[in-house]
């Protein structure tokens, strides 16, 4: 079982300080960065592509193996695949007990944005290393491909294994949402917005019956970006239902920052207390979901709610706050009532919780392969 509550120590302040020193690419916004000669070889002179320049940096960088991936993982089924990524599960050639997740991009499949997007999830999760975030291990590139190895997660999606458990209360999900927060409390120390933190990016490290069965992963750090002290984000992003409502309304002149991870958690957390969402429309619309968000417009209806303890609904609240500004962060999080005393968070079973959750995430996995 995880611990409930971050260490947000002194020391972890200023590891996080050094590890932003260190880091002579840190900024706010996601950088081009800089094909392989041999990529380039046959045309004519001119402006690079925005993979070529990717490439070329990522060939100059000296923590890229330049080398086949296969040369030290055999490539197995495929886990998923993307418009121009597939992820495989790898067995370390060596070691063949060793398995992890191996993420095959084709560079000439990638756009501006595409490139921007790799770019910084390559930044960001070199920045991030905690036990509640899926690990980077190694990058590889060769010709036109380029290989993320990450830990693999054989335990599922969160959601998926709440459905399974025929009793679930209070307790475990504050256990749930403790290590979120511990996840989300490591990015932002470390000058790390997640900005899509969602049901599916977050994996139970292991299957049910193991030793590392019920310990969480935030995974997917494809929309994530860098923060600076003097520059907000501004870009829209995230997914309608958990994004925050000051990325609805971002503009140049008016942008966002890690508190939008916190507005994501409490929809989480919301329904990981009751088995349905706090913003929602049955016909889909997002403009309706938008407009909900946009003016904090959820409640705690009976009797779906009637046994959820104040605590636990005053932190939904302190989560769910308009104002950025006014939203609780990580640390008061667990500084909350309902994370720091044992005895608010109840261990009876949730009624109506089971149904709520089953209809909820058939409609989530129903919508997903519509939207493919």
């Amino acid at each position: 079982p995880q611990p409930i509550g971050i260490a947000l120590s002194a020391a972890r302040r200023r590891e996080a300080g050094a590890a932003r020193a260190e880091d002579p690419a840190r900024g706010g916004r996601r950088r081009v960065s800089p094909l392989a000669p041999s990529a380039r070889s046959g045309r004519a002179d001119g402006p690079m592509s925005p993979a070529e320049i990717h490439n070329k940096t990522l060939e100059q960088d000296s923590r890229v193996k330049k080398i086949d991936v296969k040369s030290e993982y055999t490539l197995g089924r495929v886990l998923g695949k993307g418009a121009f990524a597939k992820v495989h599960i790898g067995r370390l050639i060596k070691n063949s007990k060793v398995e992890r997740a191996v993420k095959v991009v084709d560079l000439k499949a990638l756009n501006t944005s595409d490139v921007e997007a790799l770019d910084c999830e390559i930044k960001t999760m070199r920045r991030v290393q905690h036990h509640n975030i899926v690990s980077l291990y190694d990058c590889y590139l060769h010709h036109d491909k380029f290989i993320m190895v990450l830990e693999l997660c054989k335990g599922g999606e969160l959601f998926d294994r709440i459905v399974s458990k025929e009793h679930y209360s209070e307790k475990e999900a504050r256990s749930c949402f403790a290590q979120m927060v511990e996840a989300i409390g490591h990015c932002h120390l470390h000058e790390v917005v997640h900005r899509d933190l969602k049901p599916e990016n977050l994996l139970y490290q292991d299957r049910v019956g193991t030793p590392n069965a019920d310990v969480l992963k935030l995974a997917d750090f494809g929309l994530a970006s860098l923060l600076s002290p003097d520059h907000h984000l501004s870009t829209a992003c995230g997914t309608p239902g958990y994004v925050s409502p000051e990325i609805l309304t971002a503009s140049k002149g008016k942008g966002y920052g890690k508190e939008c991870d916190l507005w994501s958690l409490g929809v989480i957390l919301y329904i990981l207390l009751c088995g349905y969402p706090p913003f929602y429309d049955e016909n889909n619309n997002n403009a309706v979901i938008f407009k909900q968000i946009k003016a904090g417009a959820f409640a705690f209806a009976d009797p779906y709610w009637t046994d959820i303890s104040q605590e636990a609904k005053d932190l939904v609240t302190a989560c769910l706050t308009v104002d950025p500004e006014k939203r609780v962060t990580c640390e008061g999080v667990f500084e909350s009532a309902w994370m720091a005393n044992d005895a608010t968070a109840s261990a009876l079973h949730i009624g109506h919780f089971s149904d709520n959750m089953k209809k909820y995430n058939l409609r989530r996995k129903f919508k997903g392969a519509v939207l493919g």
